[in-house]
């Protein structure tokens, strides 16, 4: 878990929110990030998260992270150069083959590739650490920025040419072995989905296997803003996406065609059962234990971080703006000063002195030059689940008027009732 400073004050904050998002940003997560101020568009499928944006994208790896190690992840990082000779064992060096490298070279004319992926460079790493039946299973992981050379980007943060992503990768003495632990990550993914706030629109979906297997899965938000086709079987929870939608496969399934209705939506993860196709030209072997040697079974689980965050944008926000869950909002809580009077100002001082103090993580609109109007606008558009207001009316009444992002109206509480909600629903 990374460490989170617990309070920041808006007049501090160098990042200001905008009434418009640039003329050619069409996709409605990089509208109201940018708008909001989370993050900052360099260029096409290129993004600086600032501030608000590294803290929620801090709240998903954390999330990300707590699953994978739940299940025995391992966590590493490797490098973002990789070497020509690794990838092309498999064959996936030729631009013909993989169109969305980016190849730079050497001051010596040798050339690199910055990684999109990292399946044959840590096989190739592996190949210096397993040996026995002793060294198995192990499933290492990193959550690293990946660079693609896509032809388009115009989702925003969910199809970037840098994008930040969760890659695991295992290694099993067999495929049962394989196959167990694939089932095991699947109610991983869904966990942090859920915990993400999207785990009611998310479908463990059948895809293409390709050269693995019969079938991947991937894992499809439903969303209009979605470039994929899924069918989906409500009562049975299954979903199939559209590039294997034939009557075999369904029949094999179990549903029928009629039964199915179709949505758009967006790919949120996907899981291979990739064999021995990497570990085994790359010689990744192992001896059992009557000294035979045997090949190692490989597994590969990716999320899209950025992907992820953008997902939750498109499909968690209204016309006001976004609506975090409280599980990766910024901050916890939106403390919002109204006018100018001294007394009123201090109470909401110490209201965020106490805040702080407590372990809240709340955002102080301090500003004195900002209207009522426009501090009830900018938290509605930067999405914090829930709003504190400290008025010259609450100080009167002896409180402070608090109000969740998706309510029309408010109430006011004494600041210790407002202390003990946090602690029992938030912190």
């Amino acid at each position: 878990m990374r460490s989170m400073i617990k309070g920041i004050k808006q007049s501090e904050l160098f990042t200001k929110t905008r009434k418009e998002a640039p003329a050619d940003e069409v996709s409605k997560n990089a509208e109201l990030l940018i708008r909001a101020g989370f993050v900052h568009k360099e260029m096409a499928g290129v993004y600086t998260y600032l501030p608000l944006g590294f803290r929620v994208l801090g709240k998903i790896q954390d999330i990300i992270r707590e699953e994978m190690n739940g299940i025995g992840g391992v966590e590493m990082m490797m490098t973002a150069l990789q070497k020509e000779e690794v990838w092309k064992k498999v064959g996936r060096w030729s631009d013909e083959t993989v169109d969305v490298w980016f190849k730079t070279k050497l001051k010596d004319d040798t050339t690199l590739g910055l990684g999109f992926t990292h399946d044959e460079q840590l096989v190739n790493l592996l190949t210096e650490y397993i040996s026995s039946y002793k060294d198995l299973p192990i499933y290492p992981y990193q959550i690293q920025t990946k660079f693609r050379n896509e032809l388009r980007s115009k989702s925003g943060i969910m199809r970037g040419r840098e994008f930040v992503m969760k890659d695991l990768y295992s290694f099993t003495r067999t495929q049962e072995d394989l196959d167990k632990f694939y089932e095991e990550i699947k109610k991983a993914y869904m966990r942090v989905y859920t915990r993400c706030g999207i785990g009611h629109r998310t479908y463990v979906t059948f895809a293409s296997g390709g050269t693995f297997s019969q079938y991947s899965h991937e894992f499809q938000t439903i969303s209009e803003a979605g470039e994929d086709n899924i069918y989906i079987e409500e009562n049975k929870g299954i979903a199939v996406n559209e590039e294997v939608l034939t009557d075999e496969n369904l029949s094999e399934m179990g549903i029928k065609r009629e039964d199915l209705v179709a949505k758009k939506s967006i790919e949120v993860g996907n899981i291979f059962k990739q064999g021995t196709k990497y570990t085994d030209p790359f010689g990744l072997s192992y001896t059992d234990e009557e000294g035979n040697k045997q090949s190692v079974y490989m597994g590969g689980y990716g999320i899209g971080v950025t992907r992820l965050m953008g997902t939750v944008v498109e499909v968690l926000s209204d016309d006001k703006g976004i609506i975090w869950p409280e599980s990766i909002a910024p901050f916890s809580v939106h403390l919002l000063l109204l006018g100018v009077d001294p007394d009123v100002a201090k109470e909401a001082n110490i209201v965020y002195e106490s805040l702080v103090s407590e372990g809240v993580e709340v955002l102080f609109d301090d500003r004195t030059d900002v209207s009522a109007g426009e501090k009830f606008a900018d938290a509605d558009l930067l999405g914090i689940p829930l709003r504190a207001v400290v008025s010259a009316r609450s100080v009167k009444e002896g409180g402070i008027e608090i109000k969740k992002r998706t309510e029309e109206k408010g109430q006011i509480v004494p600041i210790s009732e407002l202390i003990n909600l946090l602690k029992t629903k938030i912190l």
